[in-house]
């Protein structure tokens, strides 16, 4: 630390330099402002796919043919696997000619029912008779219907030999190959396909942050951003994903284990950057904070007790150590909530240039204040 780097500087050799009559060093300092922010809470979190789908067999066969590129994308529909259609061909031609058959049983007897019906009218047979040609008549075409129903589970299953993506998304590696034995029944997939565009960042909060956020807005502390709640995503090698992202919605329930809810995030992911399963920060803005100190964190020393302490330039020119009470970090700054006042230059460069108590030459900070307005 800046702290430990100044420490090292004797005071003997500090009053020295000053009886010499040497100029104070220069060091960067920032003037402490009241502001508003906007108030940011990053959380770990995970990418899902939007949906995901297992292919999977609903007929048994040998498999003939695959048909996409692992890793690419496919659409609805389109074709993955072919399954050797011959049995399947040959079950519904069967049921064909079953379904001709009752067709033909039917039109025998809707006849047979006509001509008693007319004897019947004419008193030449029986009321028996006629109700035994109408009941043949009525069971005739159930068999047709049932045959019909045949054909179709027959077409199905033909259809099945073909087996197609259930949605549009990016598909995995195979995991059979052609001459593998499918089977309806079986457990693993043939393959996965994610749909990645647009995708989730799930992660979660604890109730107790949860809590506080809510009284403070209470208390006026914060006032809720208009619109949607805006969302950002800071990659596993620290840099912030170009497209933003929007809240969905926060769990209902919470885990008795961890207590804490689960949150989710939508982003677009149009060239598919965004992985499923990869590690994610979540950055998402929970309100305009008003009246509100930061400094840049490079300014923050910590001593022996490990309490927080910041160098400020007092009236006589001299970089003397102030403690301070921290506040949440947000990107390159932190929030000070006691210690400072509107005012106050704090030394943000050249620590090692000084002792505490010494005599400096403060100039604005080479890094500006560009960085501090967050809001």
């Amino acid at each position: 630390m800046a702290l430990a780097v100044a420490a090292t500087l004797s005071p003997g050799l500090a009053r020295a330099n000053e009886a010499n009559g040497d100029a104070p060093p220069l060091v960067g300092v920032v003037t402490v402002e009241r502001k508003e922010i906007l108030m940011t809470k990053d959380a770990p979190g995970r990418i899902a796919p939007m949906r995901i789908a297992e292919v999977r067999p609903r007929v048994s066969g040998i498999v003939l043919e695959r048909a996409f590129e692992q890793g690419g994308v496919v659409e609805k529909g389109a074709v993955l696997y072919r399954i050797d259609p011959t049995q399947f061909q040959i079950d519904l031609d069967s049921a064909r000619a079953a379904q001709a058959k009752a067709e033909a049983n039917l039109f025998q007897a809707a006849r047979q029912e006509d001509r008693l019906k007319a004897l019947l009218n004419g008193q030449t047979t029986t009321q028996a008779q006629y109700d035994l040609a109408l009941a043949a008549e009525r069971q005739a075409e159930a068999d047709v219907m049932a045959q019909k129903a045949a054909v179709r589970r027959a077409e199905v299953n033909l259809e099945y030999a073909t087996i197609r993506a259930p949605i549009t998304g990016r598909i995995g590696r195979a995991l059979v190959t052609e001459g593998a034995l499918a089977s309806e029944n079986q457990v693993l997939p043939f393959a996965t396909i994610q749909q990645m565009d647009p995708i989730y960042a799930d992660f979660t909060q604890s109730v107790a942050e949860m809590s506080a956020l809510k009284e403070e807005m209470e208390r006026g502390g914060f006032k809720p951003k208009e619109g949607a709640v805006r969302t950002r995503l800071i990659l596993e090698n620290g840099k912030t994903y170009p497209l933003e992202g929007k809240l969905l919605f926060s769990d209902v329930t919470v885990d008795p284990g961890t207590n804490q809810v689960t949150l989710r995030a939508q982003f677009p992911n149009p060239e598919a950057l965004l992985l499923p399963g990869a590690y994610v920060r979540v950055q998402i803005e929970q309100g305009v904070r008003a009246n509100t100190i930061t400094v840049p964190r490079q300014a923050i020393q910590r001593n022996n007790a490990g309490g927080a302490e910041v160098f400020v330039v007092n009236d006589q020119g001299r970089a003397v150590l102030q403690p301070v009470r921290l506040g949440r970090t947000l990107g390159d700054q932190v929030v000070v909530e006691e210690g400072l006042h509107p005012g106050n230059r704090v030394v943000v460069e050249g620590f090692q240039k000084f002792m505490s108590g010494g005599h400096v030459d403060p100039r604005p900070a080479s890094r500006g204040r560009t960085e501090a307005e967050r809001g």
